[in-house]
């Protein structure tokens, strides 16, 4: 940065400089955003742009594995770096106490998921898109040197302006930092984020006009008639994001057991092209699945397949959705397991719209009901955003902005709920929080957790205590007594090692015994306590130690060799401060 620059920076103030950094974020991760959905759309209609509705083709049976492959040649050889699972890395990444994200996920994370969905790969870009934002934010915020709250402030920035973008939806985005990254809401820190998604939303209708990712016309208005229709399928879509979790982890534990990249590779390549082969609907994103959905034309996702002629029965149509449905979440789980980078973003949007879909048409099939297939595809697709990412109102805001579908918020929130309060019973993380917890690296959706990570034990430590050798005396030990400021004594032998301990109150009795000087000795009057710390302990230990012991004070020993102590009152004020610095305002 050049001194002149440098120089009118330092003349704004903090709180403006964070807007114009929120709006610099908000432009280039709106511009990523941009850039990666066009890529992936040219690849694919280059691809796929001579494929006849009526015939199945073979080509689906290689795209997918060349796509792959492409992915894991660039990170293998030019990024040497794990880039999958972008939003779980972000969450990684703010519950360390730099919060930085390293700089190449600006541009790899974007450049492998582009191959891999364009060729067929049955993920999302979102997840890449957010990191690439998450990690524009960390970048910038690096250049300006900010402190530890701005930087994860700007993280947020960037993650809101990617889904902003991406879905020309910027309070969506908001939602999504709050709720799935759990950044802190205050005006603070929401002021920056709409400025961000407004930008990069801003920036996506200015490239690419007022039309909205999912083609809606509202001809059906909500019926609360319908209402326990929408219940039963925010109950089922609890149920479906729990299969979506617990299936996905699966897969990916079971792919982690084959040890060279190119076996896994050409295992996941052949059983995702056979996928996307008999039903290409499992092709990419997914999206034009869900739009034939909306305008009436759900069993057009049979087109391409060896199944085509079968759209027209309704019973068979419906067994073939069922199973189109429960096989996306394992294409997905094959296309990211095997090499491949996306996010789950458009898997779940996509099964969704299939599995509210499914419920109209079964309802009305079985029971005579004239259900709105839109409507409840609509709803579905909220529904499972709340039970797979545990976000509710992301799911509701998202599906509503990208849909121009307002009118149906009333519904969009029933099934959300439902789904949400489903899963939560069955499951208490999120597929983006579940790998971090069973580490224990999940601070960012635990308050408490997240101070004392950012707690340093060794800045607890107190050490202007008088120290006792074992040989001395009771007269010996009154000198140091009468200068000690503490009323914690620890006796510590010619090693350093902590042999015991003596408290005031113990001894206060003897004191004006001057008989007993030279009778009684600190060896006789010590004691081993029978809580202590280790300076390596986690602050989260060190807390329950004192819940347990109901000490004030614990010594800390290292291998038994004496450090210092520890106080309660010294923690709690430690706790407060962070916390207070945790909270941007």
């Amino acid at each position: 940065m050049n001194k002149g620059l440098k120089r009118k920076l330092s003349e704004i103030s903090e709180k403006n400089l964070i807007y114009l950094l929120s709006i610099l974020v908000g432009l280039l991760s709106g511009t990523a955003a941009f850039l990666l959905k066009n890529f992936i759309h040219y690849v694919s209609h280059f691809l796929t742009r001579h494929f006849k509705a009526s015939a199945e083709s073979y080509f689906y049976l290689a795209y997918p594995m060349i796509g792959i492959l492409i992915s894991v040649l660039i990170v293998k050889y030019l990024i040497r770096d794990d880039i999958s699972h972008g939003v779980s890395k972000i969450l990684s990444a703010l519950s360390k106490k730099g919060s930085q994200i390293k700089a190449h996920n600006m541009f790899s994370s974007m450049i492998t998921s582009g191959f891999t969905i364009g060729f067929g790969g049955s993920v999302g870009a979102e997840s890449p898109i957010v990191y690439t934002g998450a990690s524009i934010g960390s970048y910038i915020s690096t250049v300006f040197k900010l402190n530890p709250n701005q930087v994860r402030l700007l993280i947020g920035c960037g993650a809101t302006g990617a889904i902003a973008g991406i879905f020309k939806a910027p309070i969506a985005g908001v939602m999504f930092t709050l709720e799935v990254l759990m950044l802190d809401l205050t005006m603070a820190s929401l002021i920056p984020l709409l400025i961000s998604g407004i930008t990069a939303a801003t920036l996506a209708y200015f490239f690419m006009g007022d039309t909205v990712l999912f083609h809606f016309a509202l001809t059906n208005q909500f019926d609360y008639g319908n209402l326990p229709y929408y219940v039963l399928l925010g109950v089922l879509s609890g149920f479906i994001s729990l299969y979506f979790t617990r299936t996905g982890m699966v897969i990916e534990s079971h792919f982690k057991r084959i040890s060279n990249i190119y076996v896994k590779l050409l295992f996941g390549g052949i059983s995702l092209g056979l996928m996307v082969f008999i039903f290409p609907s499992l092709w990419g994103e997914g999206y034009e699945s869900i739009n034939k959905i909306f305008i009436g034309e759900g069993a057009n996702m049979l087109n391409n397949s060896v199944f085509f002629d079968l759209k027209n029965d309704p019973y068979l149509l419906l067994v073939i959705l069922v199973v189109i449905l429960f096989l996306k979440v394992v294409a997905m789980a094959i296309t990211t397991s095997s090499g491949g980078v996306g996010g789950i973003f458009a898997p779940t949007l996509f099964m969704g719209a299939v599995g509210g879909y499914i419920v109209s048409l079964s309802l009305n099939t079985f029971f005579g009901l004239h259900l709105p297939h839109a409507n409840f595809a609509l709803a579905g697709m909220g529904a499972l955003m709340a039970g797979v990412m545990h976000a509710p109102l992301l799911g509701i805001f998202l599906i509503a902005e990208i849909t121009g579908g307002y009118q149906l918020l009333v519904p969009l929130i029933i099934s959300a709920t439902v789904a949400y309060v489903t899963i939560t019973r069955l499951e208490p993380h999120s597929i983006y929080t579940k790998r971090l917890a069973e580490l224990g690296d999940l601070v960012t959706h635990h308050k408490d957790k997240a101070v004392m990570h950012y707690m340093n034990v060794k800045e607890l430590i107190e050490t202007d205590f008088e120290v006792l050798s074992p040989d001395l005396n009771l007269g010996q030990m009154i000198y140091y007594i009468a200068r000690s400021k503490r009323d914690l004594f620890p006796v510590i032998d010619e090693n350093g090692m902590m042999v015991g301990m003596i408290k005031m109150n113990d001894i206060r009795n003897l004191m004006f015994e001057q008989d007993l000087y030279d009778r009684i000795s600190v060896r006789e009057l010590m004691y081993m306590p029978e809580f202590f710390i280790s300076p390596n302990d986690p602050m989260d230990l060190i807390v329950e130690k004192f819940k347990t012991c109901k000490r004030y004070n614990l010594a800390v020993l290292d291998d038994g060799k004496y450090i210092g102590f520890i106080s309660r009152a010294r923690v709690f004020s430690v706790y407060r401060d962070t916390m207070a610095d945790l909270s941007y305002e």
